[in-house]
């Protein structure tokens, strides 16, 4: 399970009240996703995509965030939050702890995974 704080929903439903469709089923969602790269293999990112098929769609008081197969594994658990700080939205993830020993970035997870990446 993901958790999204309220202050990230209140800020992702601000940045797809501009996004035409953004409300309609099928339509545009955050997509949030682990790449390859960082200093420890792995990277999250966001962006504004339209689901596919697989992905785990969650909606919450309007804002769809789609997540792929292969994502969701290295972001169980984790807590998307936002920030007016310079940090922004950011991602709490209990499965980076062996990064978070290793890596001075604080971004990245360990890539320990053997499933393929759909984000290479």
């Amino acid at each position: 399970m993901i958790t999204v704080t309220e202050s990230a929903v209140k800020q992702l439903q601000a940045l797809l009240a501009d996004v035409p469709g953004s409300a309609a089923k099928g339509s545009k969602g955050l997509r949030l996703f682990v790449e390859t790269g960082g200093c420890c293999g792995l990277q999250y990112g966001m962006a504004l995509d339209h689901d596919k098929e697989g992905d785990e769609i969650i909606e919450l008081e309007g804002v769809r965030m789609l997540i792929d197969s292969f994502s969701l594994r290295q972001l169980r658990g984790s807590t998307i939050d936002f920030s007016d700080d310079r940090e922004g939205f950011s991602i709490r993830n209990p499965n980076a702890a062996a990064a978070a020993r290793t890596c001075g970035c604080g971004d990245t997870l360990p890539d320990d995974s053997h499933a393929s990446n759909p984000h290479p």
